[in-house]
Formats: C-alpha cells, sequence, structure tokens
C-alpha cells in the first residue's frame, strides 16, 4: 500500500476530485519528531491536505506554506506542500496533550496559506478558524478565500501504540459551470460518507483511482501520482545558513564548543559541523 494523490473530473467535467492516501508520510512524520497521538493526527490532517493542494500548484517551480494557530495548546502547525505532492512539516508541541485535535489546535487564531507561484509576489489566504478539527477549517478556505466551493474530508487514524493505521484526506470542488443538479449529488455524496481513515483501511492496497469511481459512477481519472514525506534540505544547504551568521558567531561556535549541531525544523534532519568544517566556512567567508 504506497502513498499517491488521485486527480479526477466527474459529472461531466463539473465537479474536481482529490484523494491522497498518506498513511505511509504521516508515519515518518511521526518517527520523525516521536510524535504523540494527537499531534500525529493534526499534523497528519495537515499534511494530507497540503499534499492534494500542492497537486493543485500548475508548476514545479511553485510551493504553498500552509500555517495553522489556534492559540491552543499544540501551537502552530507548519507545512510546506510541492506541486508533486511531497510535503514535509512539524508542529511546536509534538507531545501535546489535549483530549482531541480540536482541543489541541483551539479555535482562537487563523489558517493562512501562502502560495509561491513564481511570480514577484506571493498569494496569501487567510481565514479565521471555524472549529480546529483541519477538515472544516479547510473547506472554509476554499470557499471564502479561493471562493471555490468545496468538501474536505480528512483522517488519521492510530493504534494503541501509535503506529499509524490510516491517513488521507477527500477534497470535491465545485467547477463555475456546475448546475443544481451537480451541487445536490455532490451533498448526497458528502452526506454518505465514511470516516477518511476508515475508508483507507477499507481500501487496503486498492488504488485510490478506485474510491474516484465508486463515488462518481462517471468519473474520469485524469493522474495518480505517488507521494511521500520529503524535505529539500540537506548538510550543504545547512552550510549556507551558517554561512549567514556573523563570523564573530562561526569563532564562537568554534571556540565553545569546538563544531555545532544544526536541526532542520521541518524534518528533525540532524547535521553535524566539526571544528575543522566551521574553521573553513570562516576561511570562505573571509575570503
Amino acid at each position: 500500500m504506497k502513498d499517491e494523490l488521485v486527480k479526477a473530473l466527474a459529472l461531466d467535467g463539473h465537479v474536481r476530485i482529490y484523494i491522497a492516501r498518506t498513511t505511509d508520510m504521516v508515519q515518518e512524520a511521526r518517527d520523525r519528531f516521536d510524535m504523540g497521538p494527537i499531534a500525529t493526527d493534526a499534523l497528519g490532517r495537515t499534511l494530507s491536505v497540503a499534499s492534494i493542494m500542492g497537486g493543485m500548484l500548475k508548476s514545479d517551480k511553485e510551493m504553498l506554506t500552509i500555517s495553522i494557530n489556534g492559540h491552543g495548546p499544540i501551537g502552530s502547525i507548519t507545512v510546506d506542500a510541492y506541486s508533486n505532492g511531497n510535503v514535509r512539516g512539524f508542529v511546536s508541541d509534538p507531545h501535546v496533550d489535549a483530549p482531541s485535535v480540536a482541543q489541541a489546535v483551539g479555535t482562537e487564531g487563523t489558517l493562512t496559506v501562502i502560495k509561491d507561484l513564481n511570480m514577484v509576489e506571493n498569494f496569501t489566504g487567510t481565514v479565521e478558524l471555524q472549529s480546529g478539527q483541519i477538515g472544516e477549517d479547510f473547506t472554509y478556505y476554499f470557499t471564502l478565500s479561493e471562493q471555490t466551493p468545496s468538501a474536505v474530508s480528512v483522517g488519521v487514524s492510530t493504534d494503541a501504540n501509535g503506529k499509524v493505521e490510516a491517513a488521507g484526506a477527500l477534497v470535491l470542488q465545485m467547477m463555475p459551470d456546475a448546475t443544481d443538479t451537480d451541487i445536490r449529488i455532490v451533498e448526497h455524496v458528502v452526506e454518505g460518507l465514511k470516516p477518511m481513515s476508515t475508508i483507507i483501511k477499507e481500501y487496503g492496497d486498492t488504488d485510490m483511482s478506485q474510491l474516484a469511481r465508486d463515488l462518481f459512477e462517471d468519473a474520469q481519472v485524469l493522474e495518480t501520482t505517488d507521494i511521500h514525506f520529503s524535505c529539500p534540505c540537506s548538510k550543504e544547504r545547512t552550510k549556507g545558513i551558517l554561512m549567514t551568521l556573523s563570523k564573530d558567531e562561526i569563532q564562537q561556535m568554534i571556540d565553545d564548543d569546538a563544531g555545532c549541531e544544526v536541526t532542520c525544523n521541518f524534518c528533525n534532519e540532524h547535521y553535524q559541523f566539526t571544528k575543522d568544517e566551521l574553521e573553513a566556512i570562516l576561511e570562505e567567508m573571509n575570503a
């Protein structure tokens, strides 16, 4: 069972369908940050919708960043998504203790999407959080900020040991030429949906394009893409970040610690730099 993103059309092209199975990527995020079940659920839901939103981008030069902060105990949720559906992300408190995702996230805040469309200025859309449940908040975002009536279903299921059993998301979007009949059909489909994590479990190893066909008889699958938790960080890129520090700061790392460790916030990868490597960076800066 591999993670995948499916894009399809239905009802004579009046409805766009996006389906993401994200079990492995959510498990990787859970493992990288040693997250508890509520943090895994909250971040997993956001990663799942973000993968779909990344897949909506037009060019591989584009990306987007999602930031959710409802001033709840989990703090902020930050996720980057790319046009191939790959994502990376983290939460402020990976070990948050709360009864539910909504109570962990809170509702006294906003959901913000910043799209880097490779233009002079980025597109930014911000909406007030509606429930902190993630799915409902993205439904509100699509409808208000992007003026695209949408239905969003998202879910993450973990077992007693914290292992991710199933994760995924479904987004249905009405096209501008959708009729009243199309809208009623979509509403009927949404009303009959099982929880998304249950759907992912039931389909098992089945290609998720089958779900599109099961939801709509005339569904036409446009594309199926493998998706992953993926971070473009590297030691070379981290070196570039170190070179933005002052020479005095680099020298202090050499004198005080004989090296340093840099951790990527987005994937928790650790990069070690020895005293000799820092001295080489300092020489490069002096040159």
